[in-house]
């Protein structure tokens, strides 16, 4: 149920017919803020929390630091956040300096992110990064599948196979496009424009999703995430709603097919990115919502 002003009204309606449920999984929350880093050297924290088909890394480091991975199975993503901050990807095709306010995506096997000065970064897995999975603060809550979830399937690599690429935030508003897209073979990233002070009350898009899982990122500011299960014929799966306030930065994971809004609280800046693993069709099939579509191909449709 999206606001008339929300360009995702114009979506297609979901029309798979789903079993009911046998059991709803409840929300995951990684409040890095309040919480300790899983990795903590003299020179960097990272915070590591999870979902069922991706790991969340977000590293606050100092000039010099390097984050390594040797044998990286499969292509991995990173926001770069803050406009004044810089950082060096080398891959196997050398090395390249990408500025702050981007997103990169990187391909699998070794690679090392060098951070130019102090800042931070956050990096986006698949659970094929096995030891990160196991670090990751919310790791028992995945230790079993979640039915609700398929399992992860990669879209396709481009023609010329997988090499580093980066995209600048800094992309003007069109009327139409619901935020800031980029999309690789393993993620959807959602970059959303920001708002400044609270979220429109009457303006809300409460909804729910089939078969995927939503990370919300707060990068800045403030945030409820209003959680509610549907009730079933079997009441003793029902869940109580949720409404989490959580400060930046944090992720919330949220699980199918619970409908589901966030508002934005804080009086000043509010950002929000939202992450899908793997990417989604319908935001993929609306013509220039993907801005970097001509980079990654679509799966065929059979």
């Amino acid at each position: 149920m999206y606001d008339k002003s929300d360009p995702r009204s114009s979506l297609a309606k979901e029309s798979k017919s789903q079993p009911p449920p046998e059991a709803f999984f409840g929300a995951e929350y990684g409040l890095f803020y309040e919480t300790d880093p899983q990795i903590s050297t003299s020179d960097s924290r990272t915070w590591i929390s999870r979902g069922q088909n991706f790991i969340v890394a977000y590293t606050e480091g100092e000039a010099g630091v390097s984050l390594v991975r040797n044998e990286q199975a499969d292509e991995y993503a990173l926001i770069l956040p803050d406009k004044d901050s810089e950082i060096e990807i080398t891959t196997v095709d050398g090395s390249e300096r990408v500025p702050g306010y981007s997103i990169a995506f990187v391909p699998p096997g070794p690679s090392t992110i060098r951070l130019l000065g102090k800042t931070r970064i956050v990096r986006l897995f698949t659970p094929k990064a096995t030891d990160l999975a196991d670090l990751a603060a919310n790791a028992d809550a995945f230790q079993g599948e979640h039915p609700s979830v398929p399992p992860f399937k990669p879209w396709p690599a481009p023609a010329g196979g997988l090499k580093l690429k980066w995209y600048s935030l800094d992309v003007p508003q069109e009327p139409g496009r619901f935020g800031r897209i980029f999309r690789c073979t393993t993620f959807m990233i959602n970059y959303l424009e920001p708002r400044h002070g609270p979220r429109d009350r009457t303006k809300v898009s409460p909804h729910h999703h089939d078969d995927f899982e939503q990370c919300s990122l707060a990068l800045s500011g403030t945030f409820t995430h209003h959680i509610r299960w549907p009730w079933t014929s079997n009441m003793t799966i029902w869940r109580d709603d949720e409404h989490r306030l959580c400060e930046s930065p944090s992720i919330c994971v949220i699980p199918p097919p619970a409908i589901h809004t966030t508002t934005a609280e804080g009086a000043g800046e509010n950002q929000l990115v939202d992450v899908f693993a793997p990417p989604r069709m319908d935001f993929s099939s609306k013509p220039g919502w993907v801005i970097n579509a001509d980079d990654y191909p679509m799966p065929s449709e059979d």
